[in-house]
């Protein structure tokens, strides 16, 4: 296929999108067959005399010529309104090639009966001439429809709407194809120091080039340019051999785009990011056609490589999602709708020491969003201070509220990150809570990971001290999953050691594991310190941990994380 024909292929793939639908070409033979029946059956039996038996009821041949015609009548307004103006002009001419033999057959033969035929085809020619020109109207009015519709208004380009039309168009055909997603580089800039009316013509100007380019077929390949929105434009490249062929075609684009601009004796130099997406080779399916596109781009935007120019992959699609998922925390912290859940921590005797307060965040649709999934990227993002600030106040407003009304001696165990526990005011910002609610320090442990040992353990045993002072107990969260140091650790004035989850499950699997939990609450106890082990979910488990010493277990097995309401609920059952 050449590109020529390429190109055509894509104009009526446009054309297509229009509300205006001729119907088949069978049709208008079957149509023009039926009218020459019609019309030979009413001359016939316009000749002939007598009767004829018809459902068992006699019928004068006189009588069949108005039904034929009337047939034939039908046929020809049918042919005008299925194919338009080809089939006014055909209609019109079979009627007037006829007017001839009907005005000599009434007017010089005499034959009579065929006057209200001959008046008949007239007001037949003037009925489907009212009908086409009437159906004209109207099809004009649609195409408009369907201009605007498929156009972008401003450039002329076609829309998001025509570029997916187009796409269904060639996964039917089972051809393969690129999908590009670009937007200009500091556009923002030219609408707000020059003005709107000067950025629509920087982008007229742009869509005018990459138009003409498109048009040329001097890319190698066959191209459609759209507008998206806004500084936002699309493109779709087919009939390339290679990877090479696409990104050679979008580096042409990129080289026109890149020329000047001069608009009202200014010049203007503008630059774009293109991400691209390989149809079928990374998917089929249209929206994620676009979806992936938008993924590339906003990727190489937010990397500041200075690189212009990206293909898909799954991982950027992962950054995708944190970009997501950061999005979500921002509203989530502005909108207050970051809450925590209590998850009961207990002695061996299934005595309720206290609680571990944990950060909670729901979806827009009202489902969780994994822990695991919003804290690495609130880490990442310098959000998680704010997400433990906002769980520190909840839970110390929770002490004061059961404290109100019992006397209950329990312990909140509060997260606080290492990124957090290292800034200049953290020990004021523990402070100002505490003294709002008045709720005394000795109420609270604070949990930190052992990596702040390695990653900052002057400043971090500075913290640790002003913790203490203040009467609070300290707790090395995750013991043995980093860089564990028994200097580091001995020289730490904690109270607490927690033996991580994943050394709980394997306890009872093999001697092994079994001997290193031990030896970590044997590390615990030799350092005066209590230990507590996460995740415990069966009855095993716990029988293993009482015969090796462990102080406390915190886990599914005797209690899931809960709301406020029913950990209130619980310490009244405790205290009952």
């Amino acid at each position: 296929m050449t590109r020529q024909s390429e190109n055509n292929r894509v104009d009526r793939t446009l054309r297509k999108l229009s509300l205006d639908r001729e119907a088949p070409k069978s049709a208008f033979i079957l149509l023009v067959l039926l009218y020459a029946i019609a019309t030979f059956l009413t001359v016939t039996t316009g000749r002939m005399h007598g009767e004829t038996i018809i459902f068992g009821i006699p019928v004068e041949y006189t009588s069949l010529p108005g039904i034929f015609s009337t047939l034939g009548n039908i046929c020809i307004i049918l042919l005008v309104v299925l194919f338009r103006k080809v089939g006014y002009i055909v209609s019109v001419g079979l009627i007037i090639l006829q007017l001839p033999m009907n005005y000599v057959n009434v007017f010089v033969r005499h034959h009579y009966r065929g006057l209200p035929g001959f008046f008949s085809s007239i007001m037949v020619i003037i009925s489907i001439t009212v009908i086409y020109l009437s159906y004209k109207k109207i099809l004009n009015y649609q195409n408009s429809i369907r201009e605007q519709a498929v156009t972008d208004r401003l450039t002329g380009l076609p829309n998001r709407f025509a570029t997916g039309e187009l796409m269904a168009d060639l996964l039917k055909k089972d051809e393969r194809f690129c999908l590009v997603s670009t937007d200009l580089n500091n556009f923002k800039s030219v609408n707000d120091t020059m003005g709107h009316a000067t950025g629509d013509l920087v982008l007229k100007e742009v869509a005018n080039r990459w138009k003409t380019l498109a048009n040329s077929m001097n890319t190698g390949t066959v191209d459609f340019v759209a507008r998206n929105t806004g500084d936002e434009f699309l493109i779709v490249i087919s009939d390339y051999q290679s990877i090479e062929d696409v990104e050679n075609t979008i580096a042409m684009y990129k080289a026109e785009l890149e020329k000047k601009i001069t608009i009202d004796n200014c010049d203007y130099f503008m630059t774009a990011c293109f991400g691209y997406t390989l149809c079928p080779d990374d998917t089929e399916v249209i929206e994620n056609l676009y979806l992936f596109a938008d993924s590339a781009l906003h990727e190489l935007k937010k990397s500041g490589s200075g690189s212009r120019l990206l293909r898909f992959t799954p991982e950027v699609l992962n950054t995708e999602k944190t970009l997501e998922i950061e999005r979500k925390i921002r509203t989530a912290l502005s909108e207050d709708k970051i809450f925590f859940n209590l998850q009961p921590q207990y002695d061996m005797n299934h005595k309720l020491r206290g609680f571990e307060a944990l950060a909670r965040m729901k979806d827009d649709d009202g489902s969780y969003i994994n822990p695991a999934d919003f804290i690495p990227v609130a880490e990442d993002t310098g959000l998680v201070d704010r997400i433990d600030n906002k769980v520190f106040e909840l839970a110390v407003q929770f002490i004061k509220d059961v404290n109100m009304d019992t006397d209950h001696d329990i312990t909140m165990s509060v997260n606080v990150s290492v990124r957090h526990l290292m800034k200049n005011n953290f020990i004021e910002e523990i402070k100002r809570v505490l003294d709002a609610y008045k709720v005394p320090a000795e109420c609270i442990e604070i949990e930190i990971t052992e990596s702040i040992m390695i990653d900052s353990a002057d400043k971090a045993l500075q913290r640790i001290d002003e913790l203490k002072l203040m009467g609070m107990k300290v707790a090395i969260d995750d013991f043995g999953t980093g860089y564990s140091s028994l200097s580091y650790l001995n020289s730490f004035p904690s109270d607490l050691l927690k033996i991580d989850k994943s050394f709980i499950d394997k306890m009872n699997m093999s001697a092994s594991s079994r001997q290193y939990v031990a030896m970590i609450i044997s590390i615990g106890h030799t350092l005066n310190l209590k230990v507590i082990s996460e995740g415990v979910e069966t009855s095993d488990q716990i029988d293993v941990l009482k015969q090796i010493g462990c102080d406390y277990i915190q886990g599914y097995v005797w209690g899931m994380p809960m709301p406020p309401e029913e950990a209130k609920k619980l310490l009244e059952q405790e205290h009952a």
